[in-house]
């Protein structure tokens, strides 16, 4: 059966007007931002696909990249850009009410904010946490993706964002993709060079901490932070 053959009380579209967002099912959303199906597939059928995707529904769904969603039957790259554009803003959104008269007074509160969002990336990410002379988060900022090396993660760009905004101190997180977070010699490396190059701009660096898998190691804890 066709969306349009469903009841109109049926219909992701008519039910979101009528009962409002949080009465439809995951799929229902998805098959609103899919639009219409194909031929032979309805934008219900091609949302329960990308569901199935991984035994993670959403959690996958969250990951892909265009050209992953471009792949699947009935999507192609323009419905792709507008499933990937709504999750990134989701993410975002979630991210300020997150942020939102937040503090940071120990390590496991810089977990709360990171871990269920870094824990299953695929790439390494290197984040920096940027806080007031309060403790309480200005904003968070992506300084590099993919490996971690020295020549990546240069103290111009890791603290750029924190002089912008007059940040008075920073907190340095990245994930392991591998789930397991024990810092190699070249995390340590890193960290070291931050934490000279923030001592001469009178930025302190209280934390850096690795996300694993459910897991994570607090170099501050370790002793390297000084």
């Amino acid at each position: 059966m066709i969306i349009k053959e469903m009841p109109l009380s049926e219909r992701p579209r008519e039910k979101l007007i009528a009962d409002g967002p949080e009465s439809l099912s995951n799929r229902e959303l998805l098959a609103i931002l899919i639009g219409s199906g194909t031929r032979e597939r309805t934008a219900l059928s091609i949302a329960d696909e990308l569901l199935c995707m991984d035994s993670r529904g959403l959690k996958r769904l969250s990951e892909c990249t265009v050209s992953d969603l471009s792949g699947v039957k009935g999507i192609g790259t323009a419905k792709a850009c507008v499933l990937v554009s709504a999750i990134e803003l989701g993410k975002r959104i979630s991210g300020g009410s997150v942020y939102e008269d937040k503090k940071i007074s120990a390590v496991g509160d810089v977990v709360d904010v990171f871990m269920e969002k870094m824990r299953y990336l695929k790439k390494e990410y290197f984040n920096a946490l940027l806080l007031n002379s309060k403790g309480g988060i200005i904003c968070e900022e992506t300084v590099s993706i993919g490996d971690l090396h020295s020549s990546i993660v240069h103290p111009r760009e890791a603290f750029q964002a924190a002089v912008n905004r007059g940040a008075a101190s920073v907190i340095f997180v990245h994930n392991h993709p591998s789930g397991d977070p024990t810092p190699s010699s070249e995390d340590i490396n890193v960290t070291k060079r931050l934490i000279m190059a923030g001592k001469v701009m009178g930025i302190n660096v209280f934390d850096h901490v690795i996300i694993g898998d459910g897991t994570y190691v607090s170099l501050n804890e370790k002793g390297y932070i000084e």
